[in-house]
């Protein structure tokens, strides 16, 4: 008989480094909270990694999104009620923050392989009105994004890489959120990199750089964002900048973070190739021992030319004799979390903006919604307890006489 265990197996985890700890008590000593050293060592690093020449700071991957919308709208003079194109799977904060700019989001199905946006799907929603198409590299692995690239370009639209699931790996030789407009990231809890909460916004363009700076900090004039700009020895140029820094050109939001998470954040991407290797090293032994089980489930697939950095490990049921919260049920009975698969046209907030029938036109996503689940991959699972989830599936197979010898 297997043995429950007393603790649970977590969708994720975090364990904080020696140097985390150490970067974290020289801001304590520092008597530092604000923006300073460890916040832009640690955006300048991320850029790097991601091909990029800027990154923002601020406090989630969902304010990145938020900022990044609200700021090609201001510059591509966007109006209200303009169109935005995201996948029917993802996690809800990606629709929301278009209606939070009061523009439209635009759902198309996604793809039964891979759970990414459909590329095919993607130009038949295009109107006169669309500005922009937000790609989900959902789960770890990227979007299509060449041929997202070239609809947008065909279309002359603006593309804003949700990568929150998604960092350090390669599609077709390309950091996935160095192709679109703006990048933004997520180092929230259980993510692939984590400072408690945090999140990233990443480009190539100074425009868009200063305006989601400012954006992210009540719409500040960009000559006055940190406590340091001020630091100069030029008398003209300091009375110009004490004239501004308290002036506010645009709407904006508090979302900054402080030097504690820019600690953690730095020592995180010290360790983040290990990391990585541990989750692809957890998934590739969850998908060699679930694979007795493929007629009843799709495991993780991926394309040749692209990584995956399996944030989580998705399951979708593909036959009936298995009913998907029957399962889950059960291997949380076992202390195994358990989570759907981003559900989003089927919550009761948008059946109400969106009619209750919704959900019903996008059948891929719907199947997901019905027979999606996912549960942790992250480094601190170990051997032992990969195998036991393992066992607990066959434990699960064997009680519905369904496990074959």
């Amino acid at each position: 008989m297997t043995r429950k265990l007393k603790k649970q197996l977590g969708v994720g985890g975090f364990k904080t480094s020696p140097n985390q700890k150490k970067y974290v008590n020289q801001v304590l000593k520092s008597n530092r909270f604000s923006y300073g050293h460890f916040l832009n060592a640690f955006e300048e690093k991320f850029a790097k990694l991601h091909n990029r020449k800027y990154a923002i700071s601020c406090n989630s991957g969902t304010s990145a999104l938020q900022i990044a919308l609200a700021t090609l709208k201001e510059i591509g003079k966007w109006k209200d009620g303009d169109e935005v194109i995201v996948p029917a799977t993802t996690f809800i904060a990606t629709s929301n923050i278009v209606l939070q700019n009061n523009l439209r989001p635009i759902f198309v199905d996604v793809d039964s392989k891979f759970y990414n946006i459909d590329c095919d799907k993607i130009e038949d929603k295009i109107t006169k009105r669309t500005r922009a198409i937000i790609p989900v590299h959902l789960f770890g692995l990227s979007a299509e994004m060449s041929r997202i690239m070239e609809i947008a370009k065909k279309h002359n639209l603006k593309v804003i890489e949700d990568s929150c699931e998604a960092m350090f790996v390669k599609y077709k030789n390309k950091p996935v959120g160095s192709m679109g407009d703006i990048a933004c990231f997520s180092t929230y809890v259980a993510h692939l990199i984590t400072t408690g909460v945090g999140g990233i916004l990443t480009t190539n363009n100074k425009k868009y750089a200063i305006i989601s700076k400012s954006i992210m900090n009540h719409g500040r004039d960009s000559i006055y964002i940190s406590m340091d700009d001020d630091k100069v020895g030029n008398q003209k140029v300091l009375w110009n900048i004490i004239n501004r820094r308290f002036r506010f050109v645009r709407m904006g939001y508090s979302y900054r973070l402080t030097e504690m998470e820019g600690a953690l954040g730095l020592g995180e991407l010290e360790k983040k190739d290990k990391m990585l290797n541990a989750r692809r090293r957890n998934a590739a032994h969850l998908i060699k021992n679930l694979s007795r089980f493929r007629k009843y489930f799709q495991l993780p697939v991926w394309p040749k030319y692209s990584e995956h950095a399996f944030m989580m490990f998705p399951i979708v049921i593909i036959n009936k004799r298995i009913k998907r919260n029957k399962l889950i049920n059960f291997l949380e009975q076992y202390n195994i979390e358990t989570r759907y698969m981003m559900p989003l046209l089927n919550q009761p907030i948008y059946k109400k903006i969106f009619g209750n029938d919704i959900e019903n036109k996008y059948p891929v996503a719907k199947n997901i919604n019905q027979n999606g689940f996912y549960i942790g991959c992250h480094p601190g699972l170990t051997r032992q307890n990969l195998n036991y989830m393992v066992k607990i599936f066959e434990l699960y197979f064997q009680n519905e006489k369904l496990l074959e010898k």
